[in-house]
């Protein structure tokens, strides 16, 4: 069992602790090593497993020696609950982006949407979004979306092995997915509603587990505080 920073009695940034972080929305991940490190006082901070700013959830953060790590959790299954808009899509594929194109969804059944939704279970092939942080030249793909340019992407493999509709209450969807590091629950939305003759975007994603660490035993932003505030108590 990983022992993070709430879990001990004394706390070492430096040397290198790991914190479970429930990510707010509007925050991206970089803003939250970069509020762990001004807290802390500490230089040597990292994350395992990018959120989208709008997106919320587990993100797990490493200090110190403890950095070295990161790619363990990296590499681990991801589970997310995520809700996308049928009728609906975005140059993003989420709602970064304006709506561009809009149709109607009354005639989709519970049947047809839940039948969409499987076939995306198992190993595919997916490319990533334009508006996204993977690297082209050395520049995040969004920079390039974002001047309106379309840049070459290799499809890369990934895996869903869990996909379960939570409900329909058109044109919502939620569902709950399990897949492999790298994939895209955005483009998985703008794809099922393209399978659907519909569009749709993702409106609302959480991380809810990496691996066998559950978002449940995060703590937010606001509480960075009290834990430097332990940190103060434990050397006076």
């Amino acid at each position: 069992m990983i022992e993070t920073a709430v879990m001990k009695t004394t706390l070492d940034f430096h040397e290198g602790e790991i914190l479970f972080i429930d990510k707010p929305a509007k925050w991206t991940s970089f803003d939250v090593v970069s509020r762990v490190r001004g807290t802390f006082r500490v230089k040597k901070v990292g994350h395992a497993g990018t959120l989208d700013p709008n997106a919320t959830g587990l993100l797990i953060i490493c200090t110190g020696k403890k950095t070295k790590i990161i790619d363990e959790f990296s590499g681990l299954d991801k589970e997310y609950v995520a809700t996308m808009e049928l009728g609906a899509r975005t140059a993003s594929f989420d709602g970064e982006t304006e709506v561009i194109e809009q149709k109607d969804v009354a005639h989709l059944t519970d049947e047809a949407i839940r039948a969409a939704l499987a076939g995306f279970l198992g190993t595919q092939q997916q490319v990533a979004p334009m508006y996204s942080a993977v690297k082209h030249l050395g520049k995040p793909l969004y920079k390039y979306a974002r001047k309106g340019r379309e840049v070459e992407r290799r499809p890369r493999e990934v895996t869903v092995s869990e996909l379960e509709v939570v409900s329909i209450a058109l044109p919502l969807v939620t569902f709950r997915i399990v897949c492999s590091k790298g994939t895209y629950i955005r483009s998985i939305a703008d794809e099922c509603g393209m399978r659907l003759g519909c569009g749709a975007y993702l409106k609302e994603l959480r991380r809810t587990r990496i691996g066998e660490h559950h978002v449940r035993d995060a703590i937010g932003v606001e509480q960075l505080h009290t834990l430097e505030a332990k940190i103060m108590k434990s050397v006076e």
